[in-house]
């Protein structure tokens, strides 16, 4: 506070007056203590001199032939910062795996670092591949479908960090897909991503393009709903994974697998999503074999605990349930019929 440097026990009773003996500036420090009955102007940012341990503000001082007089008292230690009260020596008040914020930087530079080690970006290849596909502004022709998973996923990657190299629209030709595959991996890409072709139809190509290609699989197909032709493997540096041509398969396939792979190699350790619990709406079918990952919207019930109401169709080709999704209900493989009401495990959609 700007105002007048003084010692608590001169101003215990007021009005107090004090000599003058000098000013105190940021970054000027005053060059000798201060000692009884004595005063500094003092401004925001100054070092308190030796001997004092108060400041009282301008606003209840008067000066008087080299004197102020303090018309108020002021406690001990009041309109003082004290060394340490943000942080000490030995203090580690950042730590590893978070990803840094605003106010990070602003504290690895108060803490007197001008670089910190980090983990680089990321660097996503995303393709997909298909006949039918074109991209939005076009007017589709018979049997075409306008492209829209990459967007969704692009958007994923880059809110968690990652650099996108978009290698577009692939055709159904194998030679097409491997050059797709060898420009992923000159541009250095840590990640392929490829949408559709990755199932075991005769235009389903991706496997046989990255079997070319040398790519150790990890593995295909998982017991999931929606996303069963999932695919992931290894073409040393870089890691493949197939998400199914389904936008919603593709989505939560994303979701559950390459948002924790984005976040290991940026070096995070909030590798999982965190499940909640919320109430169903409606009723619910005994499940089959695969973990269902149903969309729904969530509403604050009377008692505080939230509502999941899953919507009626859970096709994966159905984008509209997918956008206005605030939840996906998670089912595990052969759950047991739920009635409305009872408790559910949900993973919210924003994160």
């Amino acid at each position: 506070m700007d105002g007048y440097a003084v010692r608590a026990e001169d101003v215990a009773i007021a009005p107090a007056r004090l000599k003058l003996v000098g000013e105190v500036a940021a970054g000027r420090p005053f060059d000798r203590p201060i000692g009884a009955g004595e005063a500094a102007r003092i401004f925001t940012g100054g070092v308190l001199p030796a001997g004092t341990d108060t400041v009282a503000i301008q606003e209840i001082a008067t000066r008087e032939d080299g004197h102020v007089v303090l018309r108020e008292t002021t406690a001990k230690g009041k309109n003082v910062r004290i060394a340490g009260l943000d942080f000490k020596v030995g203090d580690t008040p950042l730590s590893r795996h978070r990803r840094l914020s605003a106010p990070d930087l602003a504290l690895a530079a108060a803490l007197n670092y001008a670089t910190v080690p980090v983990h680089r970006r990321p660097k996503l290849a995303l393709f997909a591949t298909g006949d039918e596909l074109v991209p939005p502004g076009t007017t589709p022709g018979p049997g075409q479908i306008v492209y829209s998973n990459g967007f969704a996923l692009v958007a994923l990657a880059r809110a968690e960090g990652a650099e996108i190299v978009d290698l577009g629209i692939v055709p159904d030709r194998l030679d097409d897909t491997i050059a797709a595959v060898r420009r992923a991996r000159e541009v250095s890409a840590d990640i392929l991503v490829t949408t559709g072709g990755a199932s075991v139809g005769e235009y389903d190509l991706v496997q046989r393009a990255f079997a070319a290609a040398g790519m150790t699989p990890s593995f295909w197909k998982v017991a999931l709903r929606p996303g069963r032709p999932l695919m992931h493997g290894r073409l040393p540096p870089m890691h493949v994974l197939g998400l199914p041509g389904n936008p919603v398969s593709a989505y939560v396939c994303a979701v559950l697998f390459l948002i924790p792979l984005l976040r290991r190699l940026i070096g995070r350790s909030d590798l999982t999503l965190p499940l909640e619990s919320a109430v169903l709406a409606r009723d619910l079918p005994a499940n089959d074999e695969r973990t269902d990952y149903m969309r729904a919207r969530l509403t604050m019930g009377d008692d505080g605990l939230p509502t999941a109401d899953p919507f009626p169709i859970q096709d994966s080709s159905m984008i509209v349930p997918l956008a206005h999704a605030d939840c996906l209900i998670i089912r595990e493989s052969y759950a047991a019929a739920s009635k409305a009401g009872s408790r559910c495990a949900i993973l919210k959609l924003s994160f």
